[in-house]
């Protein structure tokens, strides 16, 4: 304990509130909420036997910052947000927000749908689900649709106005076509309530009606429909498996059961609907609040689900402050009996094999990614530890479409959603280093005006793929930016995999095959692979828009239109001249003028 943190114990206040523990380089490594602040940021310092993995977060601690709330309720609201805002390592790993999918069907609609949703909102409309690892709710709409005759566009239908003519669906005998006012409200309605039957449990009907319709696409020699239906109907098969025994078919309830072996920890969330086992799903814990372990997942889970009636927790929680907390009535069982008991031991079970199975996994994995990470800061003497690295390459053929990309790891995993492509605008003939410094130029730019997701967020490290030479044109990029103090930038050249830094001439060698290296490696050819298929794309739409350029009356409005109703030019070289008409903007003059240079070129 340095005298920082110790000064800062002795004014803790007793009252609620949230902290902060922050490691050396100031990232934020946990965040936990108290009743009484000393009291339980004080533990931590004490000396005492801890849980491993507490020592080891307690190690990392370089300084903490606490704030006072008005009521525990607020420290949980307060806690919750900052675990969102800086994703601390050493907190329950449910961090990113993850909601399950959900099937919806509005009922203020006059022909409500079947759709797969992911938030839940307060809007009157039924909400079956969520759906978990092992049942696929594609599957259920896909099998939904083969049964009952609902429809599946998401187009706004009124009896007012009905459309002019129904889809290829009601000549399938897949839909009841309400579109075109062919069934009543009244009559579309009833079918509905058999949808719904079947979503709270009962499969009797629609095992029934899918076995009737395949074989009679079979007899009528339909043999890809009958094929079809034969899925769906292994689906609804597949559900009646899950039916948990001595359990009724109108039960909703949730299994939470949390285990650790003191260093690591697993929590397992079980989800029974309409007493089937709609599904199991295991969250790796690094938590080191074993005793608010199954609340605060609760308190992240609950907020864009819809809890059940029942809730069987293997640790007790404060119901009335998940309650307050989430405007929603928790109701808990922390002491089962009879089958909840039963449901409790078999998810407790679950936990624990996938703790002891995947255990290993896991110390892989992180080897590969925090751990490779710090190695990388330690080898490479950086500041603070790369969270965030960014790494870019150029492509082209001979100075043609150059393009550029940006990929991103994020604790060292990729981070697809910021993933950048960049046009080369300034840059002519083949001068990769203009083009690196161009790129960075942009990329800098927007970092300073804070314009753009993905843009605003700063760099721990960024990576140019290439030697000494591109490192030096692109970090004079950095400092006209005057962000070379902020943002470590190096290159890595593909000779002998040397990993260049600014301000020396003498490369760092990382051992081979070691994890720090394999995972700039991972980096720079992912980055590579995003450029290639960029430019691919480039160079064959290029090609795609000459040569229908090449066409007398062609502009680019008509050719966008061509493409847009074709997809390629092959198809608009295959369609016929009253197919070509069809398009916006194509006379018939102009369609002939089409088909007649194509069948001389």
């Amino acid at each position: 304990m340095n005298e920082r943190i110790r000064a800062k114990l002795k004014g803790l206040p007793r009252k609620s509130g949230v902290y902060i523990m922050r490691s050396k380089n100031g990232e934020v490594i946990y965040v936990g909420k108290a009743k009484i602040l000393k009291n339980r940021v004080s533990q931590y310092f004490q000396h005492s036997d801890k849980p491993v993995k507490v020592q080891a977060m307690v190690d990392n601690i370089d300084d903490f910052d606490y704030f006072i709330t008005v009521s525990e309720l607020d420290a949980l609201a307060l806690e919750n947000n900052l675990i969102k805002k800086y994703q601390p390592f050493y907190n329950i790993l449910l961090k990113d927000g993850k909601t399950f999918p959900y099937i919806k069907i509005n009922m203020k609609e006059p022909f409500p749908r079947v759709e797969i949703v992911r938030k839940i909102k307060k809007d009157g409309a039924k909400y079956f689900g969520p759906y978990i690892a092992g049942i696929d709710p594609k599957a259920i709409v896909s099998t939904i649709a083969s049964a009952f005759k609902i429809r599946t566009c998401a187009k706004k239908l009124s009896p007012e106005k009905p459309q002019k003519r129904e889809c290829l669906n009601y000549s399938l005998g897949l839909c009841l076509a309400p579109c075109t006012n062919r069934v009543t409200p009244e009559e579309y309605a009833e079918e509905l309530k058999k949808v719904i039957s079947f979503l709270n449990g009962n499969d009797d009907e629609i095992e029934g009606i899918l076995e009737a319709k395949m074989l009679e696409a079979s007899k009528e020699e339909k043999f890809e429909r009958a094929i079809e239906l034969r899925e769906s109907l292994k689906m609804v098969k597949k559900l009646k498996q899950r039916v948990v025994a001595n359990l009724p078919k109108d039960v909703d309830k949730d299994i939470i059961a949390y285990v650790s072996d003191g260093v690591n920890g697993v929590l397992t969330l079980m989800i029974i609907r309409g007493g089937k086992m709609l599904g199991i799903q295991h969250f790796n814990d690094f938590d080191i609040d074993t005793e608010n372990a199954v609340l605060n997942f609760m308190a992240q889970y609950y907020l864009n689900m819809i809890p059940p009636t029942e809730i069987i927790v293997s640790h007790p929680v404060d119901e009335q402050l998940l309650s307050s907390y989430l405007g929603k009535n928790i109701k808990t069982i922390s002491q089962p009996h009879g089958i909840n008991l039963t449901l409790l031991k078999m998810a407790k079970e679950n936990a624990t094999e996938h703790l002891e199975k995947h255990i290993e996994r896991d110390k892989i994995e992180y080897s590969n990614t925090i751990g490779a990470l710090k190695a990388l800061q330690e080898r490479l003497n950086l500041k603070v530890l790369p969270r965030r690295m960014e790494c870019y390459d150029i492509s082209h053929i001979s100075g043609t479409n150059m393009v550029a990309s940006m990929a991103v790891f994020k604790d060292g995993k990729p981070s697809k959603k910021d993933y950048r492509k960049f046009k080369i605008k300034t840059v002519k003939g083949s001068n990769d280093f203009a083009c690196l410094a161009e790129v960075l130029g942009r990329r800098f730019k927007r970092l300073v005006n804070k314009d753009g997701a993905s843009f605003d967020e700063k760099p721990d490290l960024i990576i140019i793929d290439g030697g000494k030479g591109q490192l030096s044109s692109t970090y004079a990029i950095l400092k006209e930016y005057g962000l070379e103090d902020e943002i470590t930038m190096v290159s890595l050249a593909k000779r002998i995999e040397e990993v260049f830094t600014p301000n020396s001439s003498v490369p760092v060698i990382l051992k081979y095959g070691s994890a720090e290296l394999k995972l700039i490696q991972r980096l720079r050819d992912e980055t590579h692979r995003f450029a290639i298929t960029f430019h691919r794309q480039r160079r064959q739409k290029t090609q795609t828009e000459t040569e229908l350029e090449n066409i007398k009356g062609l502009g680019k409005t008509k050719i966008a239109a061509l493409l847009k109703a074709f997809g390629t030019t092959e198809e608009v070289k295959k369609a016929s001249v009253d197919e070509l008409v069809n398009v916006k903007g194509i006379h018939r003059s102009l369609a002939e003028t089409i088909k007649e240079y194509f069948k001389e070129n």
